[in-house]
């Protein structure tokens, strides 16, 4: 019934406002990440939570054979035979055990997750470096014009 002749976008900040978006290749959001990314980050979560559940399990374990180990050498099972030799106990070289083997795992997938993160944040930081490239460059074409008009009008 009644136009109005208002357009939202007539007023601006400046007559050479540009604003580049990322091109969204596979993104998952706003946020940077692409599809391929995000599975990579979940995948690397679910393994180290796999691995955590692993070295809790490798901790009770090893604790439970230090308790029988001390409990033989407490209380040692006595044959009812004599024993001839006296046996030596074994001493075992030092082996990594289970739990460091899975601290490092945990700590290889932390690594992996975070060069991950940091690539991300680099993407970003680029294309906010770009756009604000950009931006100087129409501002310096805009002074370009701006003396040239100048020169025109002088000449």
């Amino acid at each position: 019934m009644f136009q109005t002749a208002f357009q939202v976008n007539a007023f601006q900040n400046n007559a050479f406002q540009i604003v580049i978006t990322p091109e969204p290749t596979g993104s998952r959001g706003g946020d940077g990440w692409t599809k391929e990314e995000w599975k990579r980050a979940q995948a690397i979560d679910k393994k180290r939570r796999i691995a955590e559940e692993k070295r809790i399990l490798a901790i009770k374990a090893d604790q439970e054979s230090r308790k029988t180990l001390i409990r033989e050498q407490i209380s040692p099972k006595v044959s009812k035979r004599k024993q001839n030799k006296v046996e030596s106990d074994k001493v075992s070289e030092d082996t990594p055990s289970e739990v460091t083997k899975y601290d490092a795992l945990i700590a290889n997938l932390e690594r992996q997750k975070q060069d991950l993160f940091d690539a991300v944040l680099i993407r970003q930081a680029k294309a906010q470096l770009e756009q604000e490239l950009a931006v100087l460059e129409a501002k310096r074409q805009a002074e370009l014009d701006d003396e040239e008009a100048l020169l025109a009008l002088i000449l």
